[in-house]
């Protein structure tokens, strides 16, 4: 009983990655997640109970693993420079990824304070691996650096996400020669 439990809220959280990555934060709706998965909506809210609840769900399975993929990106660069690219280039490659797409949609809706404080509490933690590689180059504050690195990529992520006139092959390359630029300044 508890193996059909994990399957099904996997299917669930399956269901919300591509509700979101296809219509944003407001395709994600328990009718929509029962259609999606072939479960009555009563059951949805036996999974979850509220959409924030899907939310902080996907946040908390979903992020991990894309800081994951940038931290091993990061870990193959032999300069701190390196580093600084591995961190902005990655992120930006995971753009087409349904995970990425999804945890975009959920952090531009409107989330009660719960949902909010574990993205911006993810996110802290992305922000978190550059530091060090800041701290290498010589930067007397490299907090605040890297929060204004991780600013660059999320522009990044947004013209790219928005499908911007440029390709995003063209933004990437952009926005990793102006954070090498910012971060050797």
């Amino acid at each position: 009983m508890a193996e059909h439990r994990s399957m099904q809220r996997a299917a669930l959280l399956d269901a919300a990655r591509s509700l979101l990555s296809e219509g944003g934060t407001e395709a994600l709706t328990f009718p929509a997640l029962a259609e999606r998965t072939g479960l009555a909506r009563s059951s949805v809210y036996e999974y979850f109970r509220s959409r924030a609840a899907v939310v902080e769900e996907l946040c908390e399975v979903d992020f991990p693993l894309w800081a994951a993929e940038v931290e091993t990106a990061m870990s193959l660069a032999a300069t701190p420079e390196g580093k600084v690219e591995a961190y902005v280039r990655s992120q930006l490659a995971l753009v087409g990824d349904r995970r990425h797409r999804a945890v975009v949609a959920i952090s531009a809706s409107e989330l009660d304070a719960g949902a909010r404080e574990k993205i911006r509490a993810a996110h802290g933690g992305l922000v978190a691996m550059i530091v060090e590689a800041l701290r290498d180059m010589g930067h007397e504050q490299p907090r605040m650096a890297a929060m204004l690195l991780q600013g660059i990529a999320d522009a990044a992520v947004r013209r790219i996400e928005l499908g911007a006139a440029e390709e995003p092959g063209v933004i990437t390359e952009a926005a990793v020669a102006m954070a090498l630029r910012g971060v050797r300044g």
